[in-house]
């Protein structure tokens, strides 16, 4: 597939603040989730994903007045996962200005969300998250929901294509293994899937530079997003909001 000219910033948040993960474990806090948007915004961002990553651990509804006040900075088309179960959420998310909604957890336990939302208010706005996890040989992958902690019996390229079935426009295919650790995207599966889904693929999870977004890309990723390589800088990992300018992407990784 074609790179859509899409290169998006992931913001994880707990408790309101902005984290960030290794391998979906140890959060480390960064900062306020509203001063990194009002950052991506002067860097002319294409595009972010905000996923509150306890949100479903704790059994509650997305945090609306906090998405709101995100919203309210943003300007840049903005998607948002966690916690969301019903189509009435849904579409309050969308009246806060959230213009996509991923689905995780719920895909667990109620597929037809995705189908009605679909139908609602339009594939366009309705991603899915598979988060992948390889095997212990290292010859096959699982789907795990809930931050990781549940794991889906179900073959992951089957799944995945079922979701696009139902409707999904989207697929965010998140690697836990990679997450965090700067290792590159697992271009395994980006590869196998994007060859059996006829949607979308936005792969997460391992750049660590510009080069690896090229090589997902190749690989047959339409989009690519990150999560620590936006928020940390150097081998040291200091804190520092950041976003390569159009010029390095447009030689780095769109050419």
């Amino acid at each position: 597939m074609k790179i859509q000219n899409r290169v998006i910033p992931v913001l994880t948040v707990a408790n309101e603040k902005l984290v960030k993960t290794v391998r979906f474990k140890k959060p480390n806090y960064i900062g306020d989730p509203v001063n990194a948007v009002k950052i991506f915004n002067d860097k002319m961002v294409d595009e972010i994903v905000l996923l509150d990553i306890t949100a479903t651990k704790e059994k509650r509804e997305p945090n609306y007045k906090k998405i709101e006040e995100i919203c309210s900075e943003a300007f840049m088309p903005f998607a948002y996962g966690g916690g969301i179960k019903s189509i009435d959420q849904i579409k309050k998310l969308f009246d806060l200005g959230i213009e996509k909604v991923v689905l995780n957890s719920v895909l667990a336990t109620d597929l037809t969300l995705i189908e009605k939302a679909s139908n609602i208010f339009g594939s366009q706005s309705i991603l899915a998250s598979i988060d992948l996890k390889k095997s212990l040989w290292g010859n096959n992958y699982s789907v795990h929901t809930h931050s990781a902690s549940s794991k889906l019996k179900v073959n992951w390229v089957e799944f995945a294509l079922k979701l696009e079935q139902l409707g999904v426009g989207e697929l965010f295919l998140n690697s836990i293994d990679k997450d965090g650790t700067y290792s590159g995207y697992d271009l395994q599966s980006i590869k196998m899937l994007s060859e059996s889904l006829s949607i979308p693929l936005v792969a997460c999870g391992g750049a660590s530079k510009l080069t690896d977004f090229k090589l997902a890309i190749e690989a047959g990723a339409s989009a690519v997003a990150a999560g620590s390589l936006f928020v940390y800088r150097g081998d040291s990992k200091g804190i520092l909001i950041n976003y390569p300018s159009q010029e390095e992407l447009s030689k780095e990784v769109y050419n």
